[in-house]
């Protein structure tokens, strides 16, 4: 029973999807709808999720799957990420078809599905499985991404993320066929027994592991897979750029961190390779925030950062006491101010997302006062300042990266986070010591008002609540 409720997230998310876009077919069925439908499908499968017991690790229906399936604490909390934002991005999207009107009912089914994709590869414990999973989510999100045609930087987006993710696959797709050639099975577990018995491994399962990285490192924009990825996230719709910020890089990093938690070998192998990207990406990704004008693409370069934070926590974890608590607890924080601020811009860009740069929000605490306290709350979350959700993901990773011997490195993570509030102090400059050029009138809903000010109560939630690492 316990392994059905661990799936049915998952299947209530797909039957969601399949529903809508059954209904899309009727033309009486309004886009106002299709939100509230999904939004209900998001809710009923996020308190499901809630009843997951799972434990250290739970192998799901091992006969009628063989073994490809795996809840744990750390699927299911990352799991919960994922629906919440799925939730908020519906929320943010009611409002921003009101005043952006190419959407239609598909956008729904499509962002379901994708996220069907998304928990489908947080629990994938064997490569051609995940290998599935991505695709899924990723031919979702290629849609999502260029769902503007009439938009020039949409079609750019959609261009480069295509060949974003093929490249992605293919490294996928060579890196497991070298595992199986070298291990002759592409289960985690069995992964595991070979590496136990040869633990220097063979030239086949390093160079396969070393493809499957790169493949990871595309989806989640790290260093040097991060170049065209601020143009993506430029081109998409804003609640589309969120979520996936969001939801995908903690999708990605769940199934990331579980296939390097197979043996103590593997993880130990990698650690100063590892080192080194994380370093890379921080400040890289700084490098090119400190850079921007246009909102959208600070706050895609600083996902880059983020990236880099949740790196260090990949080169700190245990292979033999693996939890996940801290890669975990840090998706919570930073999806919840990245679609904080996503939700923001979404109901105050306005018309064709008018509002885009830093001066275009010159005096907003003066006009809409609770808009910039939440933008302000959502900033400082993402800068690390107390006493923030944000805070504690980072003071999370640094002391795990102390507690695994990585002194200079959780050093670096310091000074990265430190650079990074230049930018995000910027907007909060901007904000408070101008004023106003406009009055920021918004013709948007009051759902995304309302998830705006949910997730400031999230930011400071997720900030009270204690792990153990």
């Amino acid at each position: 029973m316990n392994d059905f409720v661990s799936l049915l997230p998952l299947l209530t998310i797909c039957s969601g999807a399949i529903l809508l876009m059954l209904v899309s077919a009727f033309d009486k069925v309004k886009l106002e709808t299709a939100s509230y439908i999904s939004l209900g499908f998001f809710a009923v499968a996020f308190f499901i999720q809630l009843l997951v017991t799972s434990g250290s690790g739970t192998v799901l229906f091992e006969t009628l799957f063989n073994g490809m399936l795996v809840s744990s604490s750390f699927t299911t909390v990352a799991g919960l990420v994922i629906l919440a934002c799925g939730f908020f991005t519906v929320l943010n999207t009611n409002s921003y078809f009101k005043v952006n009107t190419f959407g239609s009912l598909e956008f729904y089914a499509i962002m379901m599905f994708g996220v069907c994709g998304m928990l489908l590869l947080t629990m994938s414990q064997e490569l051609i499985t995940t290998f599935i999973a991505i695709e899924i989510m990723s031919l979702a999100i290629y849609i999502l991404v260029g769902y503007d045609r009439a938009s020039v930087t949409g079609t750019e987006a959609i261009l480069k993320y295509l060949m974003l993710g093929a490249f992605a696959g293919a490294f996928f797709t060579m890196g497991a066929a070298l595992v199986y050639g070298g291990v002759g099975s592409t289960k985690f577990a069995a992964i595991g027994r070979y590496l136990v018995a040869h633990p220097t491994g063979t030239p086949l399962l390093i160079g396969g592991a070393l493809f499957i990285f790169v493949a990871f490192f595309f989806k989640i924009a790290a260093f040097p897979f991060h170049a065209w990825v601020v143009d993506v996230y430029d081109g998409a719709a804003t609640p589309v750029t969120g979520f996936m910020a969001t939801a995908l890089k903690a999708a990605v990093f769940t199934v990331f961190a579980n296939f390097l938690a197979i043996n103590g070998n593997l993880h130990g192998s990698w650690v100063t390779f590892l080192f080194y990207i994380a370093v890379f990406t921080m400040f890289g990704g700084n490098l090119i925030a400190i850079g921007q004008n246009n909102l959208k693409r600070m706050l895609a370069a600083s996902g880059i950062v983020h990236s880099g934070y949740l790196l260090i926590a990949l080169v700190a974890i245990s292979a033999e006491s693996f939890t996940g608590s801290v890669i975990g607890y840090y998706l919570a924080a930073y999806s919840a101010g990245t679609l904080g601020m996503f939700a923001a811009l979404s109901y105050l860009g306005g018309e064709g997302e008018k509002r885009a740069t830093f001066d275009d929000f010159k005096g907003l605490a003066k006009v809409r006062p609770y808009s910039a306290a939440a933008i302000t709350v959502f900033l400082l979350s993402m800068a690390g300042i107390p006493p923030t959700a944000g805070f504690m993901g980072k003071f999370y990773i640094i002391t795990s990266a102390i507690s695994a011997g990585e002194v200079a490195l959780a050093v670096l993570g310091v000074v990265s986070s430190i650079l990074s509030m230049w930018y995000y102090l910027r907007l909060i400059i901007t904000m408070y010591f101008h004023e106003a050029v406009e009055g920021f009138e918004t013709q948007g809903s009051i759902l995304a008002t309302t998830g705006t000010f949910i997730l400031v109560v999230c930011v400071f939630a997720i900030g009270i609540y204690p792990i153990v690492i």
